[in-house]
């Protein structure tokens, strides 16, 4: 249970809005977006402003951009927004470790420089901007986290919205706790980011570790766009493999799905077995290799698919084993708004 001397003593909905407005970080994972930055920027410059002068949130909110291993110019245009505007600060992970560390390390610098509360959004631009103040209206009135869910997916593709929308499905039929389409735009409040932090995984998946903390709770809906400039970094085989990561890191129902077909395919052989065996005793029996060989390739092709879900599951506990850090960060801008560290 967290006291409310741990978590700095959490304000009510209507202590919020009385005793003073929160400090905001939009935390911003980047890769290889040195042609999205210049466009996305302005939209998180005019997004603060406009909350700033509606008395939303502090002046002392800021940006952090989180590159997360570049090998572009994405690190020269972050450091370039640090050196020209004081709320825009980033941090450069040593290596690209994925999309889901690099929105950890960014949410655990919001942690570190005392921000009230942090929103995560990718920067192509098609996560709509002002849906950070219904956020925020949500967090003054008592939820720790807010989601930002799509109402429409008329952005994407038929094969986009069939694979996505299934994906959804897939993982609530695997027990996986998720909110059906929420990617990772999402406010978190100090309380809940600490919670999170003290989860140890290293396979992180965030959409499936937020819920898990259990504080209350909002959604906020909004129409998704395509991407401002560039490319997707999440072709179909990585979407696919990012799914894969989700379930296993969070369910173990294949493993028990597995152990159930086990069972009926045994119950089965037995009957079979005992059918055989009656069929030799009354001479009914008929040679013949068909059905032999249809039984070996679907019980073979069955077992390696069996082997290779369970060698999922050892491989993750090989790497957790290893403790390895989520984070490794190689370089940072000077603080910027809600820092304790020098001003730009």
């Amino acid at each position: 249970m967290y006291t409310r001397e741990e978590f700095g003593g959490r304000m009510s909905g209507v202590e919020r809005g009385s005793a003073g407005v929160a400090k905001l970080a939009i935390v911003v994972p980047c890769y290889n977006e040195e042609a999205v930055l210049p466009l996305s920027q302005p939209l998180f410059a005019g997004e603060l402003d406009r909350m700033v002068a509606a008395g939303r949130i502090s002046p002392k909110s800021g940006v952090i951009f989180v590159d997360d291993g570049s090998t572009d110019a994405t690190w020269q245009a972050i450091s370039a927004f640090a050196e020209r505007d004081r709320r825009f600060s980033g941090i450069r992970q040593s290596r690209n470790r994925g999309h889901q560390c690099a929105l950890w390390a960014g949410l655990m610098e919001a942690r570190e420089r005392g921000f009230d509360i942090a929103i995560t959004i990718d920067c192509d631009g098609q996560d709509d901007v002002h849906a950070m103040t219904e956020m925020v209206d949500e967090y003054a009135k008592g939820a720790d986290i807010v989601y930002g869910v799509r109402s429409d997916r008329s952005s994407d593709t038929f094969f986009k919205r069939l694979t996505a929308e299934g994906f959804y499905r897939l993982q609530a039929a695997m027990g996986v706790e998720t909110v059906y389409n929420h990617a990772d735009y999402r406010l978190l409040s100090a309380r809940a980011i600490e919670a999170l932090s003290r989860f140890g995984e290293t396979n992180l998946y965030l959409r499936g570790l937020v819920p898990l903390l259990g504080f209350k709770s909002a959604k906020v809906f909004y129409s998704r766009s395509g991407r401002i400039a560039g490319g997707s970094h999440y072709p179909f085989l990585k979407m696919l493999a990012f799914a894969a990561d989700g379930i296993t890191s969070l369910s173990i129902k294949p493993i028990r799905a597995i152990t159930l077909f086990g069972a009926l395919v045994a119950f089965a052989s037995f009957a079979i077995g005992l059918w055989c065996f009656v069929a030799w005793l009354r001479g009914m029996a008929v040679r013949g290799w068909t059905s032999e060989v249809l039984c070996i390739c679907f019980f073979g092709g069955m077992q390696i698919f069996a082997l290779g879900i369970i060698g999922e599951y050892v491989g993750k506990i090989y790497l957790e084993t290893k403790r390895r850090p989520r984070v490794i960060i190689s370089e940072r801008t000077k603080c910027g708004g809600g820092g304790t560290g020098e001003e730009a």
